[in-house]
């Protein structure tokens, strides 16, 4: 696995950051986030956390690492506007200073990005520019590329076309299955997810 990023943790000097995170499932990636924060590996503090589907199982990681959690479901709203709306009224709560979208599968409107200019970042399982959109893995994967990975980016109006912070490259192995592979791309992006957040909460404050 290669990081295209610095693997020590930048000084970003002064207090941790505020970090909410955006997510619609699992949770692994908030919880690897919130890892980080508490080994003081990132410097920031997990404030809370928002979540759209009632069921989603990153609720249960939040109550376990004592983070408060919201939901807003978007089946309750007629348009994104509307669900965006209500997610940065739920957002606003928490008072961050950067948002994390971790496996949040919703497209953001320009309510979201205007709410937070330049301080909402997703990671997404691919190397952007290459197989954006949904099923980024199966993409690759069925293309046949011999190298893969993952992208940390800062979010625009336009799906996965942000400014690159960082990335992880993973190799596919000819004896992958799709699914090997997407657990060697999980794993990547738990490493990459913290690192990439640490880079530019310190470039933000040089």
């Amino acid at each position: 696995m290669l990081l295209v990023s610095p693997e020590t943790t930048p000084s970003t000097g002064g207090p941790p950051a505020r970090l909410a995170v955006l997510a619609s499932g699992s949770g692994s990636n908030f919880e690897a986030i919130c890892s980080a924060s508490l080994a003081g590996d990132l410097p920031a503090q997990v404030v809370g956390l928002v979540y759209n589907n009632p069921g989603a199982f990153v609720a249960e990681r939040a109550a376990r690492l004592g983070v408060e959690a919201v939901l807003v479901d978007h089946r309750d709203f007629g348009s994104r506007d509307a669900f965006d709306a209500a997610v940065v009224g739920a957002l606003q709560t928490f008072e961050p200073d950067w948002i994390a979208m971790a496996g949040w599968m919703r497209i953001a409107t320009s309510t979201l990005l205007e709410a937070f200019p330049d301080r909402i970042v997703n990671i997404h399982p691919s190397l952007l520019p290459s197989f954006r959109g949904l099923h980024a893995v199966e993409q690759a994967f069925a293309a046949g590329v011999r190298i893969t990975g993952c992208t940390v980016h800062v979010v625009r109006a336009v799906v996965d076309d942000g400014p690159i912070i960082a990335q992880a490259a993973v190799p596919v192995f000819a004896d992958d299955s799709l699914e090997s592979l997407t657990e060697r791309i999980h794993a990547a992006e738990h490493l990459l997810y913290p690192r990439a957040l640490a880079l530019a909460i310190a470039a933000a404050r040089r």
